[in-house]
């Protein structure tokens, strides 16, 4: 195996969203775990890897990636919206209300809104939907 070093942790982590973006959250996943053996810390790696979990349907492991991410940063709203995403494809409706309703009320963003249900009750929503990529760079 080559020896690890934090410029390929950045190329895993660019490689990782490539591989997020063509539909290949297992690859993803497997590139991000060395990424966060290294650094526990990266918060934009923890959110890509909890993305890559829900989109392979792995909603336990996404639940505890966007819940590492919340006590970090307890007011990053993409993570709550994407909190509520994961559990509300997982059938946990209620509490994903609550975190729909966190993400809106930090950062009122139409998406966020919606699932809130501020703006109008819509339904269930399209739970199989990847919540979207946030917009930050690996520190």
């Amino acid at each position: 195996m080559p020896e690890s070093s934090p410029e390929t942790h950045v190329i895993d982590f660019r490689a990782a969203e490539q591989l997020l973006a063509t539909r290949d959250p297992r690859g993803a996943i497997q590139l991000l775990d060395s990424v966060i053996t290294a650094h526990p810390e990266n918060t934009a790696a923890r959110l890509l890897r909890a993305r890559a979990f829900f989109l392979a349907a792995q909603l336990r492991p996404a639940e505890l990636e966007f819940q590492i991410v919340l006590e970090r940063e307890p007011d990053n709203a993409f993570a709550h919206f994407a909190l509520g995403r994961t559990l509300e494809r997982g059938g946990r409706s209620e509490e994903a209300l609550r975190h729909f309703r966190l993400a809106a009320a930090l950062e009122p963003r139409p998406e966020y809104i919606e699932a809130a249900r501020f703006a109008h009750d819509t339904g269930a929503g399209d739970g199989e939907r990847d919540p979207g990529p946030p917009n930050r760079d690996p520190e």
